[in-house]
């Protein structure tokens, strides 16, 4: 079995659990392939029992005809998985070695478990939906798409900024704001939540458009189908804004014209049997525990 391995760096507490990875690998006999950068950081802190072979990017992965992906660290990471994995189906397996983990569910005391699931494929897979992006500009042109949310939000300035909104051509809003964010049922766990937007389960079939710190109070979030098309543009006091797709930006100026739809491709995320949405949404935000004590 062809396993790869992504990661964003090393952190010395790790350690111990990065060594357990490769030491159950072995012990399975799974083929590792460790992105060439994060190769970099483990090479002469973790003892490798077999040979390793490194991959950079996307081709690699297709060409190599890896089984699964491995991220290790936190939501955050999972996300820049998804730019590597894009529409070849491959699985993403997130370990926590993060914070919160809504996206990178299983924890790092269950490794050696995790990577007994991934070879019997005692395992359930989530499809998640994306967003894609449209610009009659170049932006993101190696990878258009989110699976957590898109954002236009304010950058050179204090003022607000204005967000003009159309759903399938027809004029939605002016939003009056910091910034304004479309999410997928995915995100909405996300930056979306923490703005007020509403939770949305993974199946749900919808997009959330949520401001930022609106002007106008009345103005609140709102649940769309995600068959929907929305287009935006921005005007402000200054001709430079920040737009997002998940942990990626680009600045992008009066001249953008924007549309986002749902992608045509899905993002396949491994989950163990014991666990699923509705547990990870109360493990996470400790729901139904009396705490008043």
């Amino acid at each position: 079995m062809h396993v790869a391995i992504y990661s964003r760096t090393l952190k010395p507490k790790d350690v111990p659990y990065i060594q357990e990875v490769f030491d159950t690998m072995h012990r399975l006999g799974m083929q590792p392939y460790v992105h060439g950068a994060y190769f970099e950081h483990i090479a002469n802190q973790i003892g490798f029992k077999s040979p390793i072979d490194v991959f950079e990017d996307y081709d690699d992965l297709v060409r190599q005809e890896v089984d699964a992906v491995v991220s290790l660290g936190g939501d955050g990471t999972i996300l820049d998985t998804v730019t590597l994995v894009r529409d070849s189906g491959v699985p993403i397996m997130g370990i926590n070695l993060g914070r919160l983990g809504f996206l990178a569910t299983i924890g790092k005391e269950r490794i050696p478990e995790a990577f007994q699931a991934l070879e019997q494929n005692a395992y359930i897979i989530d499809r998640r939906s994306l967003l894609h992006l449209d610009s009659n500009l170049p932006l993101f042109t190696d990878a258009p798409y989110a699976l957590n949310d898109f954002t236009i939000l304010k950058r050179d300035t204090s003022s607000m900024i204005t967000v003009n909104a159309y759903i399938n051509g027809e004029y939605l809003n002016s939003y009056w704001a910091d910034g304004i964010i479309m999410a997928t049922p995915t995100g909405s766990t996300g930056y979306s939540l923490s703005c007020g937007g509403p939770i949305i389960f993974p199946d749900s079939g919808n997009f959330v458009i949520t401001p930022v710190a609106p002007h106008n109070l009345t103005v609140r979030p709102i649940v769309i189908s995600d068959d929907a098309v929305v287009s935006f543009e921005v005007e402000g006091r200054v001709n430079s804004f920040l737009c997002t797709l998940d942990s990626r930006f680009e600045a992008i100026t009066t001249k953008h014209q924007i549309a986002i739809r749902k992608e045509n491709f899905t993002v396949n995320l491994i989950r163990l049997h014991d666990t699923n949405f509705m547990s990870t949404i109360r493990e996470k935000l400790s729901w139904g525990l009396d705490r008043r004590n």
